[in-house]
């Protein structure tokens, strides 16, 4: 396996320029304090518009505070977000989609034709828009906001592969040994449809990322001052001629952030598919 995912990264280098990417913004963030060169809220006025310099790497804004700095706390608000959508849709869409496929029948038609499709009626950026609007912009709010529209994906994607396990020989042996519904699914189903699962939470997390910087631009996501590259697009637009730093920095972390999530989500789905395996020799 591990000559596998070395092969893997070598015939395709953009996996491999995804991890470094994703790496840097894990580590950006999680070091934040340590690594920012000043206070990402500090006003200087003086310096204001200041184009890259020694003192501001990437420039400052409009009230003087530097952009490198707050493109580091901008990358932890942004990966916290991303983790936290797809763990909240995850484990919502595993769990509805998950008894929408184990029962089937009236069950399996409530929640597969009136709750999903209700919700895949409605653009989930929308939703989210509604939501965080109705209760007010914050932190947790952009996380329930932007799960609210993202489990749906999950639960078709669970509900479709727990209909393709659920009769298969080892699933119907543990049935009739008695085990319960509940450690069929953990222990039987849940483990063989982990994969699509993976490659579905990385690409959904280029997707979450994507909708925070929407929502900040908006002005629905965490109140100021704290760094949000969404935030950072919204105050730069009034400036794109006279200070263009202002827009470029910031659009440049969100392309690569969304780049690097949907490069290792290919990757991961080259790597736990058993056809590609078998191409290299495995």
């Amino acid at each position: 396996m591990h000559y596998f995912l070395r092969q893997q990264l070598k015939t395709q280098p953009l996996a491999a320029l995804g991890l470094c990417l994703i790496g840097t913004f894990l580590l950006a963030g999680a070091f934040a304090p340590w690594i920012s060169p000043s206070n990402p809220s500090a006003i200087d006025l003086p310096h204001r518009l200041a184009a890259p310099s020694a003192m501001h790497w990437l420039g400052a804004d409009e009230l003087g505070r530097d952009i490198f700095s707050r493109l580091i706390y901008g990358a932890r608000l942004s990966l916290t977000v991303a983790f936290s959508v797809v763990a909240c849709s995850l484990v919502l869409g595993t769990t509805i989609g998950g008894i929408a496929g184990l029962y089937g029948g009236v069950l399996d038609m409530m929640l597969n034709v009136l709750v999903m499709n209700a919700f895949l009626s409605l653009p989930g950026i929308l939703l989210a828009i509604s939501f965080v609007a109705f209760l007010g912009p914050g932190l947790i709010n952009l996380i329930l906001a932007l799960s609210i529209g993202g489990w749906v994906g999950y639960a078709r994607l669970v509900r479709a592969q727990v209909l393709a396990v659920r009769e298969r020989e080892f699933v119907e042996a543990a049935r009739a040994l008695g085990a319960s519904d509940l450690r069929i699914f953990f222990r039987h189903i849940l483990p063989n449809i982990v994969q699509p699962l993976i490659v579905q939470s990385a690409i959904g997390m280029a997707g979450a990322v994507l909708a925070e910087a929407t929502l900040s631009f908006l002005g629905l996501g965490v109140p100021p001052p704290t760094p949000s590259w969404g935030a950072m697009l919204n105050d730069a637009r009034s400036h794109l001629f006279d200070a263009p730093h202002l827009v470029i920095f910031p659009a440049l972390a969100v392309m690569f952030c969304v780049l690097a999530f949907n490069f290792i989500g290919d990757a991961l789905r080259d790597y736990l598919d058993p056809r590609t395996r078998m191409s290299v020799g495995l």
